[in-house]
């Protein structure tokens, strides 16, 4: 499913930024010659980003896509911390295991929701299931709610870490295609010059235009898409230590409750 709504981001993103490329920017009414569309009217922006030719179009798209991951990351970890402060959860949930308020303990996991209050239902849920257990002794009882918490922790890292990858590829890939905008466009200005003869400053114009605005393009891309990846995987570290921290906390509360 995740690979479908990744194709789906993609294949949105590509109509959406050819779209903007050719009705926006390629609007006749921005250029002095509608047809040909060489020449945007003096002033007019919207004309000369066109002349950066269709490569704009993708890293347009491609910038639509770095994006869409941006606000579907922030969103995604806003849900991982669930409905209140993260840290005041966890303190309420250490001080009402310390009283041995289990109850307590499940009914603030329910109400805090997100990956943390996951993680410490499972070690909880699973000590009150084998605390009395004559099958479960000493060791056997900490050994079983860590294999709990690992398998909680395999569920919720992976949709923390959701993406991150997309970003990573847009960066390298609109700096890529930034780059071959940029060469085709001086190639474009040095093969008007060399047929002509001449100095030709429409063509040389356009060359130019073609190189500097895909370098731009690229470059947009890559910022944003690098500096989103980068703030997201300090973001999930500090998450995960936090919830690394907790689980310390809990599975020492649980050690001194089953050895007493």
């Amino acid at each position: 499913m995740k690979n479908y709504v990744n194709l789906i981001v993609i294949t949105l993103s590509l109509v959406v930024g050819f779209a903007i490329f050719y009705v926006i920017l390629g609007n006749s009414g921005n250029f002095l010659d509608p047809m040909l569309k060489h020449e945007p009217k003096p002033g007019n922006i919207l004309g000369t980003i066109y002349t950066g030719g269709p490569l704009v179009g993708l890293l347009m798209a491609l910038i639509i896509v770095s994006i869409t991951y941006v606000f579907e990351r922030l969103f995604s970890i806003k849900k991982a911390q669930g409905k209140g402060n993260p840290a005041v959860f966890i303190s309420g949930v250490a001080k009402d295991l310390e009283k041995g308020e289990l109850d307590s303990a499940l009914a603030k996991c329910d109400k805090q929701r997100g990956s943390v209050a996951n993680v410490l239902r499972a070690a909880i849920q699973r000590f009150r299931d084998i605390e009395k257990d004559p099958e479960y002794a000493g060791d056997r009882k900490l050994a079983e709610i860590q294999r709990s918490i690992d398998e909680s922790m395999n569920l919720e890292t992976p949709l923390l870490e959701k993406n991150l990858v997309m970003l990573s590829t847009v960066a390298s890939i609109a700096t890529m295609v930034g780059l071959l905008g940029t060469t085709l466009g001086m190639i474009r200005a040095f093969q008007a010059l060399a047929v002509s003869g001449t100095v030709s400053a429409v063509q040389l114009s356009i060359g130019i235009s073609e190189a500097l605005y895909n370098t731009a393009g690229g470059l947009i891309g890559a910022i944003i898409s690098i500096v989103a990846f980068n703030f997201f995987t300090t973001k999930v570290d500090s998450f995960v230590y936090m919830i690394d921290e907790a689980i310390l906390n809990v599975m020492e509360i649980f050690t001194i409750r089953i050895k007493k």
